[in-house]
């Protein structure tokens, strides 16, 4: 006797396609504005930085990169952001160390606040990127003006087509932001096939990396030497740089809670941010000015040269910069990991190739790239297309995804480089 055949599982029904047009104006609406926020943000910074950065120092008669100026303009930065801090209402959220990516909205009068003391890590040459901060600025308007205008529609509606419109600028394309997004739904439970639930978003990334590169036409291709087909040799060689990328994050992932328990014990957020500043400042007459800001200019410059810095250079400038990321986001500096570690990344990446000239740049580069990020983010899919995204070769593709599975078992399950509010490492 046959057992009976078990029914197939049902298929979530469709979202009616006259509610999800609906939701395509206000979505490219908010992909625009979010664009348009992002961009704001990082002229004025970008302006800053030439004041701080050239004209001040050109009229002290002070080298512009010089060690005295970096560790009295990271300084001087930390004590800034820690005043405005101080002053600004909602004091800028809350301790980023216990944020992500993408949280729950917060209320929009921190959002101006925030944006400020982001303008300025920016410009003062703090190793942190725009995008946590960013983003919730983003959602915060973005849940404020929906809940207003459109209060029948769900929260969570605006908090997705923020973050969306927001990654999408971040990385000129709205796949970054349907890869993040797409790890995020699948852990929460809704009504609607996938495709039904990602449309809104996605359009919204549309608009926002459209936005962007009409605008300000971002790259993130290195143009790095063209990479010329798998072979075994490769094979190993990405197995084994994804994993030393990991480990290198990893290092970084738990001395993470260490650096903020120490600067926790300053008691007081100002003195807090100024010592922040302070080391950061040493660490980048450490590791040369490259090791400065956010890192999606310098590693553009460090990669245009893949020979003009030994072994040794590259693999300091991989350690100072994430030690700088640790340190900014463990003093209370606002700002996101993704750009820094990329830096990290590629400087490692650079050294293995100069270690072994047979290995090919871009295939190091990329691999390396791919374990720190899998370390810091914990996102492997946002990691595979960034690492694949800066060497614009789909050949490259098959070993990423080959380089992935060691690196990935070295990292699930542990520590993440986020605290809970006890200040203990999430898991």
């Amino acid at each position: 006797m046959t057992a009976p055949e078990s029914p197939a599982p049902p298929h979530p029904a469709p979202a009616p396609a006259r509610r999800l047009a609906l939701l395509a104006l206000p979505a490219i609406a908010v992909g625009v504005a979010c664009a348009l926020i992002l961009l704001g943000v990082s002229l004025l910074a970008e302006q800053l930085q030439d004041v701080l950065w050239e004209s001040l120092p050109d009229a002290l008669g002070v080298g512009r990169f010089s060690s005295l100026w970096m560790v009295a303009m990271l300084t001087a930065t930390g004590l800034a952001v820690g005043l405005a801090l101080r002053a600004v209402p909602g004091h800028g959220g809350p301790d980023p160390a216990t944020t992500g990516l993408v949280d729950a909205p917060m209320r929009p009068g921190v959002v101006p606040g925030l944006l400020l003391v982001t303008t300025l890590a920016l410009a003062g040459g703090v190793s942190l990127g725009p995008e946590n901060p960013i983003t919730a600025a983003n959602i915060a308007l973005a849940f404020w003006l929906g809940r207003r205008f459109a209060p029948g529609a769900p929260g969570e509606v605006w908090v997705a087509l923020a973050a969306a419109g927001t990654i999408g600028a971040l990385f000129g394309t709205p796949v970054a932001a349907a890869l993040i997004l797409s790890e995020v739904l699948a852990t929460q439970p809704g009504p609607g096939a996938f495709w039904d639930r990602l449309f809104a978003p996605l359009a919204a990334g549309t608009a926002g990396a459209l936005t962007m590169s009409l605008i300000a036409e971002p790259s993130f291709d290195l143009s790095l030497p063209a990479y010329a087909g798998p072979h075994w040799g490769d094979l190993l060689s990405a197995l084994l740089i994804a994993s030393v990328g990991a480990l290198l994050g990893l290092l970084a992932v738990y001395a993470f809670p260490v650096a903020h328990r120490v600067f926790a014990a300053l008691r007081h957020p100002v003195l807090a941010l100024t010592a922040g500043g302070l080391v950061l400042g040493l660490l980048g007459a450490l590791g040369g000015h490259l090791t400065l800001f956010k890192g999606l200019d310098e590693v553009k410059t460090i990669a245009g040269d893949p020979d003009g810095w030994s072994a040794g250079e590259f693999a300091g400038m991989a350690i100072v910069k994430m030690a700088a990321l640790v340190t900014a986001a463990a003093c209370g500096f606002r700002g996101g990991r993704i750009f820094p570690a990329v830096f990290a990344g590629v400087s490692l990446g650079l050294c293995a190739h100069a270690l072994a000239d047979a290995v090919p740049p871009s295939l190091a580069v990329s691999c390396a790239v791919l374990g720190v990020l899998l370390a810091v983010t914990r996102q492997g899919w946002v990691s595979l297309f960034t690492a694949a995204v800066l060497v614009s070769d789909a050949s490259v593709l098959p070993l990423l995804c080959a380089a992935t599975l060691p690196a990935w078992l070295l990292v699930t399950g542990r520590a993440q480089m986020q605290l809970d509010a006890d200040g203990k490492s999430l898991r």
